[in-house]
């Protein structure tokens, strides 16, 4: 039985980064990439971002920013977006000033440690995103609340999860699930909470179906099972992988993008605030 542990290669990869504008930013061209979460979220992103951008400013809170790749999304394709960006990684968070600072106009990003359980502000956001955090916290009823009450009237919420099904990963290989406080979520089971959050869903589904785990198993599996085994050094032999398995993976990608999944092991709810 092999464990994939997430959390350890991924602070690998922000060591790697850290002092190199460059690499970070062909890092987030590979997450984007690979990762098809990426593909679906900066759709919507991208969609929604249009109209907020026609009435003026808009704020955005990003909560669980991670390397801050959808911070960059935003802040690169639109003009108008102005973004608070927290995690609970001080070493993240301080990659991410430096990173900003040297890439981005002033004034439209403020980076803050915050930790969501205990989340309150008197500033109200256009749009939350929430993406793969949720996940890992135990008492998530109270996370959503938390960012429901800090989203203006008629505003969204963007989240992104596993979903109830990447249990099933769990048992064939004992992997990234036990780094969290839950499997992940149904369709009824992230609707309700958002309900009860007085947060309506406009659109919930299920990512990672059929084509897309077939793409997540060869470009994020594998490769993680051997990062988990021998290092960087994994590097050499995937720098001859990727590029026989990257047509298929995108092809994939695609075919996930616009297909209805009626399950997947991936899910996003996009809400408004009723």
């Amino acid at each position: 039985m092999t464990k994939i542990a997430y959390d350890p290669v991924k602070d690998r990869f922000a060591r790697m980064i850290r002092n190199s504008n460059r690499l970070r930013k062909l890092f987030y061209f590979l997450l984007d990439l690979l990762f098809l979460r990426s593909w679906h979220l900066r759709r919507l992103l991208a969609e929604k971002g249009e109209e907020f951008e026609e009435k003026g400013l808009w704020k955005v809170l990003d909560a669980g920013s991670g390397f801050g790749q959808y911070d960059y999304f935003l802040l690169k394709k639109f003009q108008r977006v102005e973004i608070y960006s927290i995690d609970i990684k001080d070493e993240y968070l301080e990659d991410n000033r430096k990173f900003f600072k040297q890439e981005i106009d002033q004034g439209r990003i403020e980076f803050s440690n915050e930790n969501l359980l205990e989340l309150s502000s008197d500033e109200k956001f256009d749009l939350i995103l929430c993406v793969d955090v949720l996940e890992h916290i135990e008492d998530d009823v109270r996370v959503i609340n938390n960012l429901s009450s800090l989203i203006k009237n008629d505003g969204y919420f963007l989240m992104h999860s596993p979903s109830h099904l990447s249990g099933d990963d769990a048992e064939e290989d004992d992997s990234f699930v036990g780094e969290h406080a839950r499997t992940g979520y149904s369709k009824a089971d992230i609707e309700k909470k958002l309900m009860e959050a007085d947060l309506l869903p406009v659109m919930t589904h299920y990512t990672y179906g059929s084509a897309g785990r077939k793409a997540w198993i060869l470009s994020i599996k594998y490769p993680m099972i051997l990062f988990n085994k021998i290092g960087l050094f994994a590097f050499v032999p995937l720098l001859v992988y990727y590029p026989l398995i990257l047509p298929i993976v995108l092809i994939l990608n695609y075919a996930d993008l616009f297909t209805k999944n009626k399950k997947g092991n991936g899910i996003y709810a996009f809400a408004r605030k009723i």
